[in-house]
């Protein structure tokens, strides 16, 4: 049963010809991304955020800051990272408050660049593999038909039933790679943008805590 599998999958490769093999090998690249992400996002559990209220909590005592950066160096969460610079930056006042935003922003972008890598290159293949497909067809349409020319009047139509059906075979496996890989882009910029949205309430938070908390 596996030697058909193999058998088959080897004859519809050779019967599309190079535009398939390279959409397989979008397809496996594709595929890596996407186990990797999966990972990436299993180890850091962005919803798991329930240390944000923890660490607000800690500001409103006393020596609250120390007590919070303690907290925050134990959890690897971008948000973390986002909250310890904010009171980083919020004890330190030889820092304007362009400089504070600034300094945020720069720690903020570098946690998010972290978690969309690779998603560009996953982007990128979900709308080239449709095309690729279609170029695969179109060149096989084109040969189908050449050979139809080539035939005159001595014409089979299994001949142009097979280049046919061989022609949009690309085409199918195009979708096939593109479809997986655009939900999975998709599913994944969510669960960044949601990263992105609870960083900025983070800081925001941390502000209004640090403003409220008692002097030491």
């Amino acid at each position: 049963m596996t030697s058909n599998w193999v058998d088959e999958g080897i004859f519809f490769l050779d019967k599309g010809g190079v535009v398939i093999w390279i959409l397989c090998a979008l397809s496996i690249v594709a595929g890596a991304i996407i186990l990797l992400k999966i990972w990436q996002f299993w180890r850091l559990r962005p919803g798991r955020i329930g240390f944000v209220q923890i660490t607000l909590n800690d500001l409103s005592d006393r020596n609250g800051i120390k007590t919070a950066l303690e907290r925050l160096s134990r959890v690897n969460h971008p948000v973390a990272r986002v909250m310890e610079s904010t009171m980083i930056t919020a004890a330190n006042p030889a820092l304007s408050p362009r400089d504070r935003d600034a300094e945020i922003d720069r720690v903020g972008s570098r946690e998010i660049r972290q978690i969309e890598s690779q998603l560009g290159v996953l982007e990128i293949i979900a709308n080239l593999s449709p095309l690729l497909g279609l170029l695969g067809t179109v060149i096989g349409m084109i040969a189908a038909f050449s050979e139809l020319e080539q035939a005159g009047t001595n014409v089979d139509p299994t001949v142009l039933a097979g280049g046919i059906w061989t022609a949009l075979l690309t085409t199918a496996y195009g979708l096939a790679v593109a479809i997986p890989a655009l939900a999975a882009f998709y599913l994944f910029e969510n669960h960044v943008n949601a990263i992105r949205d609870a960083m900025k309430d983070a800081a925001v938070a941390v502000r209004g805590a640090l403003k409220t908390s008692p002097d030491d």
